[in-house]
């Protein structure tokens, strides 16, 4: 087997895909659902209910406020609670809508059978109406960054795509959420890859996967044949981050997309996670907007690691208990999964549309080691895979030398964690670059605004 990769850097964390033999189980309705108004890069949502509004499965509870924006189904029935603010997976508290569940009432249009609808069933389908209905189910990047998806598929005149590659890599050592979605919902998924080639209007489609998924593979190899369109699925090599946008773009097409602010659509290509493919099949051709998501929940020392089909606005606690609970002892949770996932304030934080996974790490997982004085031994450079100088990036945001931090590409870094994995220093260098990406990125902002 051919297998390709992307050149610069990476890691090679060793795995625990605990739940990659386990089929998704349907999550238990939560008695309270929160559902923020910013789960999207973009303008928050604007909310059009308000405290007493009565709501089903489906039902429209915040527009888009903006066109870089998406707009926020409720994924329960029962009663508006408040609209207020809740904390999420940042640690800070965001607008947010809170709804009381009673029972499970959906609405009226949405077919919830599991009968296959194809392309040809659907002639009437225009790459303009795909768009808009992918606008208006609020389908954003499933693979945790969160863009709307309607806006990757309209890119501006000056930048032409040829490609659409699908995100299927899930180089997290710990996450099988997406595993389970294309072992489980192959024909869905591939009808949901010829919808978004058809609205992207491009002629060649891609499927990226690691080579540790070998049964994914041989089933996506299969069912590609019998295809009208042009779609070949990729082996890749297994190494980390390979999910990232620009590194997939690299190991398919051997495209490099240059620094910020180029995207891949600059190279030709508009790159889509394989769940949001699956989200984009369900809108166009079953209705149904996007107020659920396929779920890993995890960890070494959870009783029962399981992968769900979870509704949005449901607290991450209610998960880790239907897993057995909280181990004893020290445990750190996580939003995500080790390497690029964000430690929690409160397991209370809903599933959003981008929460691939919650990690449980237990004992010496959950604690940092102290942290040493730089050796130099330019390991965080050797293993970037933006090829950045991560230890140079870190100090200059220590010191808050910020117009060196921007002259140095603060922010062409990708928050992987590569650098921070690989330290025998044990430095919190992706902390660091964080908060100096985000400060570099508002002066960039404020500084566009004045011109």
């Amino acid at each position: 087997m051919n297998l390709r990769t992307f050149s610069k850097g990476g890691v090679h964390p060793e795995e625990y895909k605990l739940t990659d033999n386990e089929p998704a189980v349907v999550a238990p309705l939560p008695k309270m659902a929160v559902f923020p108004l910013s789960q999207h890069i973009g303008a928050p949502a604007n909310a059009v209910v308000k405290r007493g509004d009565h709501v089903k499965v489906g039902t429209l509870i915040a527009e888009a406020g903006g066109f870089v924006s998406a707009p926020v189904f409720s994924s329960v029935s029962g009663t508006v609670t408040k609209v207020d603010t809740a904390i999420d997976a940042t640690g800070y508290r965001k607008p947010a809508i809170i709804i009381t569940v009673e029972g499970d009432e959906w609405e009226e249009g949405i077919d919830r059978s599991d009968t296959l609808v194809t392309i040809d069933d659907r002639p009437d389908l225009t790459p303009e109406s795909i768009i808009e209905k992918v606008k208006w189910a609020g389908i954003t990047g499933m693979g945790g960054a969160g863009f709307p998806t309607h806006v990757k598929l309209s890119p501006p005149p000056s930048a032409h795509a040829d490609c659409l590659i699908i995100n299927a890599v899930e180089c997290e050592p710990y996450i099988t959420a997406d595993y389970r979605l294309m072992m489980e919902h192959a024909d869905e998924i591939l009808v949901g890859v010829q919808l978004l080639m058809t609205a992207a209007k491009v002629d060649k489609g891609y499927i990226g996967i690691e080579e540790n998924k070998p049964k994914a593979i041989a089933l996506f190899e299969t069912k590609v044949k019998n295809l009208n369109m042009d779609i070949s699925v990729v082996a890749l090599r297994q190494k980390y981050p390979q999910g990232g946008e620009k590194q997939l773009v690299e190991a398919v097409t051997g495209r490099q997309v240059p620094p910020p602010p180029a995207i891949p659509v600059n190279v030709g290509a508009i790159v889509q996670n394989v769940g949001t493919a699956f989200a984009v099949y369900q809108a166009v051709m079953k209705n149904k907007p996007l107020f659920e998501r396929y779920t890993t929940v995890t960890g070494k020392r959870l009783e029962k690691p399981t992968n769900f089909i979870a509704r949005m606005g449901t607290p991450m606690a209610d998960l880790i208990e239907a897993c057995g609970g909280l181990p004893e002892g020290e445990v750190k949770v996580l939003a995500g999964g080790p390497m690029m996932g964000r430690a929690l304030t409160s397991t209370e934080v809903p599933v959003c549309k981008g929460t691939n996974c919650v990690t449980v790490l237990s004992g010496s997982d959950a604690r940092r080691k102290t942290a040493q004085p730089c050796i130099r031994c330019a390991k965080c450079v050797a293993v970037c895979p933006m090829g950045l100088e991560p230890y140079l990036l870190s100090a200059l945001s220590q010191q808050q030398m910020w117009e060196e931090a921007e002259k140095e590409m603060v922010t062409s870094c990708m928050e992987c964690g590569s650098c921070m994995f690989t330290c025998p220093a044990h430095r919190p260098l992706l902390d660091n670059i964080r908060r100096g990406k985000g400060t570099v990125m508002g002066i960039i902002k404020a500084r566009n605004a004045k011109k």
